[in-house]
Formats: C-alpha cells, structure tokens, sequence
C-alpha cells in the first residue's frame, strides 16, 4: 500500500481546465491498477490532493435537478459565472474566489474500501480545522457537507462535498467557505435543499478577511492524520 500523498496548490484556475486535470490523474492511476491487475505489475497507485480556487462558477451533479439553478444563461454572463454538469455525486453547488476547494483523487486501496468512511474522514478533516477557529461545527443527518448549529433554525452550511469513485479511485472533493461572496449562493438553491442558509468562516469569526494559506495547513495537518498519510 502506498500512503504518500502528493499535495499541489493550483491557485485560481478555470473550472473546466482543473476538471480536466483531475481526469487526466484520475485515469493515470486507474490504468496503473488496470495494468497491475492483468500484467501481476506490481506497480504503486499514486495518491494526489489538488487545492484549487476558481473563478465563478456553477456545478450540478449526475443526479442534481437544474431547476435549482435559478438563472438563465445570459444572467451567467452578466455574473460573470460559468455553469457545468458534472459527473460528481450531489446537487448543484458554487465554487467562487474565497472557497478553498480540495480534490484528492486517492486509490483508496492504499487505505481502506469504505466510501462512507471516506466522507465521514473529509467531514472530520473539516469539523477539527474549524474548531481551532472556535467553531463547533457537525454533519446535519442526511446531507453530506459540513454544517453550524445543525438541528436549530439557524442551521447554515460551510462547507459542501461531493465525489467520484471508480475501481476506488476517487476524486471531487469538497468546498470550504472562508472568505467568500455568499451573494452566489442566492442564485442557486444550494445542494438542492430549500430553506438552508450558507456561511463563510470569516463571517462567522467576523473578520473582513481569513488566512487562507493558513487554513489549507490545517486542512492537511489533520488530513494526513485522520488518513495515515504523509503528504508532500
């Protein structure tokens, strides 16, 4: 089992671009556990974590309802967003500047077959950074994602997920929000679910702006820790 993990920080970059990219590693290490199982290769799968911020857009997943995204393709354009549909589970979500998305794309057979657990690890990678910020934060029953004062009227949202997985290959990931324009949220009814409101990590501090290379070490510190991993 290979638990090596190599970390890339894209920056800002174009949605359909890093989607690209993310196949394109995807498909490398599925076609090495493809090899390895009809050549007795004895190859090591390689592990990728991709941090990316992206310029406004919109994605619905395989099973989303397009009537969630509330506007109509010139109304994108004024926004400045792009929409796609995307190949990932879950319902529509945006990614904007100010949201810190991750992808590992992990060959889970270095690790564990479970994607339950997989989730259930993302959602823990996420709770343990926002309580060194002073945040309690938990999973809402039924909806995947990362949530604040889950069960009361003032439940809002932090952080979304959603993944691929193939031959246990995974990828997509997750999207915390730590400063971003919670104004692109009312353009969709995010992951589908109505009356839900969204927050962004510097909101909730009440600060103007959130150490984002900051958060991103926190992020993995407890991410190679929950997985066993080591990341470099």
């Amino acid at each position: 089992m290979n638990k090596e993990i190599v970390l890339q920080d894209l920056g800002l970059k174009d949605y359909k671009q890093t989607w690209d990219y993310q196949e394109q590693l995807f498909r490398d290490v599925v076609d090495t556990k493809i090899k390895n199982r009809r050549e007795a290769a004895g190859l090591k799968t390689k592990n990728h974590f991709l941090f990316v911020e992206h310029p406004h857009v919109y994605t619905l997943g395989k099973s989303g309802d397009l009537s969630n995204l509330l506007l109509n393709e010139q109304q994108l354009k004024d926004k400045g967003a792009t929409f796609y549909k995307i190949n990932r589970g879950g319902d529509i979500t945006y990614h904007g500047p100010g949201q810190i998305v991750g992808y590992p794309i992990l060959d889970l057979e270095n690790f564990f077959t479970d994607i339950h657990k997989y989730l259930r690890l993302l959602e823990e990678m996420i709770i343990l950074t926002l309580e060194e910020y002073g945040l309690k934060a938990d999973r809402s029953p039924g909806e995947t994602g990362v949530w604040l004062d889950v069960g009361t009227p003032f439940a809002r949202k932090i952080c979304a997920m959603g993944v691929r997985a193939s031959r246990w290959v995974t990828m997509h990931g997750f999207a915390l929000n730590v400063n971003a324009n919670l104004g692109y949220f009312d353009n969709i009814i995010p992951c589908g679910i109505r009356g839900k409101a969204v927050t962004s990590l510097n909101v909730e501090l009440a600060q103007k702006t959130v150490n984002e290379a900051e958060v991103k070490e926190k992020l993995i510190k407890h991410f190679t820790t929950l997985f066993e991993a080591k990341v470099f």
